[in-house]
């Protein structure tokens, strides 16, 4: 099996499938191994309270650590007996400055095994199970195309065959992700649920669109990245340590609050994006410009909180940190709480980050405590970027996210003004358009312009993140290409998020709707108007009017309830 050899022979191990406790969903022989071998003065520790009885007591808080913190947690975060700590994996350092985690981290034994049988009920069996230290991360079922199968039906065995109430399968208590994998395509879930199970493409996308680009070898295969690249010891032990996450939404309903659970694996563009701006960061230094462009549907949200957290950690051959901060410009509220988690996830630290809700002096403060990673508004970005020129010896990256909230701001709030007022005149309604036109067109330019004023910072990366970015945008981030255009330098296309189903194609199912207005003069005098803005200023005003968005609205319904259902 191609999987298999190509993984056996770059660095993993072979289990054996009989040593799998299906009561425990974990090998308890692999588990006592790297335990014993990497921790040997814990070991004895703990044996001088235990005695004999020392491994059955050892794997039994174990098992109740999994059932009631997760694996997630328990394999970053170890866990506690008699008051003896104990690690259940290692992650690879930042530097090389500490030979002794260096030493740590080759303590860790990946396994690869064949046909487990997962039940005490039946004999069914995962194809591949993937084990860390003995603990069970991933299962992949496999398909080929020989046999008249693909993915679809790798995904329906799991929808239809995989109880998610056996142990191996129960969410975030075991395996962390499950994999659909055929010659030419990989999806994932990280939460078995029935018939609803979702999966999600590691497609590297193709021409812009989905899918996996064909080889250049004929005999290869075009997922063969997933265990050719995905699956190298370091780059999986870096996917568990450093970008899954368990996502904690809070929500009302009737007052009560409620939790919900979501365990986050990282898109093939997240994860890409990530380690190639990280990679070339690591060698070429601050001073840099980057431009990302992923459409909607991305997850840009969590892709700048991996980024900020991997640049803040991050350090050159030369074992020397590249930035002393990072500094994220976004007016997203809900990307402070969630960098703030899924830090805390990785580090268990408070005060990692920070956000700057009051005055300068707040953000002069935070980059001068050496607060690693800094949250702030768009408006305070040219007091940043000047404040950072004037700091000597110390290097920084902004990551931008692009314009939400804030556009068409205090326009916007006009705009809704005239709409719920009495007496406004057409002349009024037009200037407000023109407002809320320029603050829109804006936008850019104020990012644009602030950083050519400035002009290149040798201390100073720029990571612009946008999903439509304009020409003038591409010409101050992007890369010059063979042919000296800009290029922005990674892209997750609009179409690649459509065939990915992440976003709609509203050209493909559009229903015309001609709308017809008639306007009534309310004022004495008759001004003369520019035809185009007053055109647009009139169908601005009732296209937002609450009648007109009411009729709408009830036409669209309608059209729904008895076209669709």
């Amino acid at each position: 099996m191609a999987i298999i050899g190509h993984l056996t022979a770059n660095g993993w191990y072979s289990g054996n499938a009989s040593d799998f406790n299906c009561d425990l969903a974990l090998d308890k022989k692999a588990v006592l191994s790297f335990v014993q071998e990497s921790q040997p003065i814990e070991w004895e520790k703990l044996k001088s309270y235990y005695r004999e009885d020392t491994e059955n007591k050892f794997v039994h808080r174990l098992f109740k650590e999994l059932d009631l913190r997760g694996m997630l947690d328990v394999i970053r975060h170890g866990i506690t007996d008699s008051g003896v700590k104990f690690k259940l994996a290692y992650f690879k350092p930042d530097s090389k400055l500490n030979p002794d985690t260096l030493k740590q981290y080759n303590y860790n034994r990946l396994y690869v095994t064949r046909q487990v049988c997962f039940s005490i009920k039946n004999n069914k069996s995962i194809d591949l199970l993937l084990s860390l230290n003995g603990l069970p991360v991933a299962t992949i079922e496999l398909k080929n195309h020989f046999t008249g199968q693909r993915v679809d039906e790798a995904m329906e065995q799991y929808r239809t065959s995989r109880d998610p109430k056996e142990l191996l399968f129960q969410f975030k208590k075991r395996a962390l992700a499950h994999f659909t994998v055929d010659p030419d395509e990989v999806y994932f879930t990280t939460k078995l649920e029935g018939s609803g199970t979702r999966f999600f493409p590691f497609n590297k996308g193709f021409n812009n669109g989905g899918g996996n680009p064909p080889t250049k070898d004929y005999t290869a295969y075009r997922a063969a990245y997933f265990w050719g690249d995905m699956l190298s010891v370091d780059s999986w032990l870096e996917i568990i340590g450093r970008f899954m996450h368990l996502q904690k939404d809070e929500y009302l309903v009737d007052g009560k609050k409620y939790y919900k659970e979501t365990l986050l694996f990282p898109r093939y563009h997240q994860l890409d994006a990530v380690r190639k701006l990280t990679a070339h960061t690591k060698v070429r230094g601050p001073g840099k410009r980057y431009l990302i462009q992923h459409s909607a549907g991305s997850g840009k949200s969590n892709s700048i909180a991996w980024l900020a957290y991997r640049l803040s950690s991050l350090y050159n051959e030369a074992d020397r940190k590249v930035f002393d901060s990072i500094i994220v410009i976004t007016d997203r509220n809900v990307l402070d709480q969630q960098l703030q988690n899924t830090i805390y996830q990785f580090e268990h630290k408070t005060g990692v980050v920070q956000r700057i809700d009051a005055d300068s002096k707040q953000l002069a403060d935070a980059i001068n405590s050496g607060v690693s990673i800094i949250i702030t508004t768009l408006q305070k970005f040219p007091f940043a970027l000047k404040y950072l020129t004037e700091i000597p010896n110390r290097n920084y990256a902004v990551i931008i996210d692009e314009a939400h909230s804030s556009q068409g701001g205090e326009a916007s709030r006009k705009m809704t003004e005239a709409l719920v007022g009495k007496n406004v005149t057409l002349e009024e309604s037009e200037n407000v358009e023109g407002e809320i036109e320029k603050d829109i067109e804006d936008e850019d330019d104020y990012i644009r312009e602030t950083i050519l004023k400035r002009g290149p910072q040798k201390n100073i990366s720029l990571f612009a993140f946008t999903a439509t970015p304009k020409a003038k945008t591409l010409e101050v981030f992007g890369n010059k290409d063979a042919e000296r255009k800009p290029k922005p330098f990674h892209l997750y296309s609009m179409r690649q998020a459509i065939d990915e189903g992440f976003i709609l194609d509203v050209l493909r199912n559009y229903t015309t709707y001609e709308t017809y207005y008639q306007f009534c003069k309310t004022v004495e005098e008759d001004p003369e108007l520019n035809k185009r803005k007053a055109a647009k200023a009139i169908g601005r005003f009732a296209s937002l009017h609450p009648t007109n968005l009411a009729q709408k609205t009830e036409v669209m319904v309608e059209h729904f309830r008895h076209c669709h259902r």
